[in-house]
């Protein structure tokens, strides 16, 4: 495909840094800013013609600028002759708007990838979309990485046996399934039900946990409301302590502040989204994923398989960051 060049936005610069790093290359070199009435200002100041370009960039907070740059950096790049464009989006902004539940409502999950297509993206690479079928909003190839096998090796590395994996809602069974394949575990599921937008009722369970660490693995962590609510469920069904392991930290609201007080022992995340050391708590645990994102990115621009990076065994420990 030609010269491989990494270019980011402003959503999570030192993650950019440490995936270039591992690939042994330079992040480009580009203006992304704000012009003084607020509009998003994009200048690519390299020569980019002929060659295979990647975006890093997660629509985290605030998503919408966050998307705005992505879009911007891409038709950029486009207009600039670039011979393929891979968005490089390890969290994947309005995931959970996947579906209709009630009339009158959007599909954003849907309109994201639209946008992404049509400002000229020939390829995406995101992590643990939190509903895997919205590779199929794009008309283009799309490789959902997971973040499990770096999760489950930091817990494989330091759990003493007798661990339940628990999946904190329906939806997140394959993933709960695939984290105990992994570390050789049992399996727990909790029932769930979201009365509102953001608020959680834990309804019932499957699964012994009584005198066994129980680990809740999730895809991301918003306001807390189903970690906590899950961790107060297996602490009464008599856990002998409770970890959890997420991809994505968005930790809105007093995230922090809710885990703190929980049950929870420890709560493990990756770097995919930027935490803000006002964020960080001692029972916070970030974890990093540059050197995954940084082989897909090389198995993409090689031309070789992607899947096969993930059957690998084992994979290397991963260095903690906090």
């Amino acid at each position: 495909m030609g010269e491989m060049k990494i270019f980011s936005g402003n959503a999570n610069r030192r993650l950019a840094e440490d995936i270039c790093r591992q690939l042994g290359v330079d992040v480009g070199k580009a203006v992304v800013t704000t012009f003084k009435n607020g509009e998003t200002r994009v200048k690519i100041e390299e020569h980019v013609r002929g060659t295979d370009v990647f975006v890093i960039q997660p629509t985290s907070a605030p998503s919408d600028h966050h998307i705005m740059e992505l879009l911007i950096m891409i038709d950029a790049l486009r207009r600039a002759s670039a011979d393929r464009i891979t968005a490089v989006v390890p969290y994947y902004a309005y995931a959970k708007q996947e579906k209709k539940t009630s009339g009158r409502e959007p599909i954003s999950a849907k309109l994201v990838a639209n946008l992404i297509v049509t400002a000229g993206a020939d390829r995406v690479v995101a992590m643990d979309l939190h509903a895997p079928a919205i590779q199929g909003f794009f008309d283009i190839p799309v490789d959902n990485l997971t973040a499990v096998p770096i999760l489950a090796k930091h817990l494989d590395d330091r759990a003493d046996g007798n661990v339940v994996v628990v999946s904190p809602d329906s939806g997140g069974v394959s993933r709960a399934e695939a984290f105990r394949y992994r570390v050789g575990a049992g399996l727990a599921i909790i029932a769930k039900q979201r009365p509102e937008p953001d608020e959680v009722e834990v309804l019932e369970m499957v699964g012994d946990v009584e005198g066994k660490i129980a680990v809740i693995v999730d895809d991301m962590i918003s306001t807390g409301g189903t970690l906590i609510e899950a961790a107060d469920l297996l602490a009464a069904r008599g856990a002998r302590s409770v970890f959890a392991y997420a991809v994505h930290a968005v930790l809105t609201d007093d995230a922090p502040g809710r885990i703190h007080n929980s049950s929870l022992e420890r709560v493990v995340v990756t770097n995919t989204v930027p935490i803000p050391r006002e964020c960080m708590d001692e029972k916070i645990e970030v974890i990093d994923v540059a050197w995954l994102i940084a082989q897909a990115i090389r198995r993409i621009h090689e031309g070789s398989s992607v899947s096969a990076l993930f059957q690998a065994a084992p994979f290397p420990r991963q260095e903690t960051l906090i």
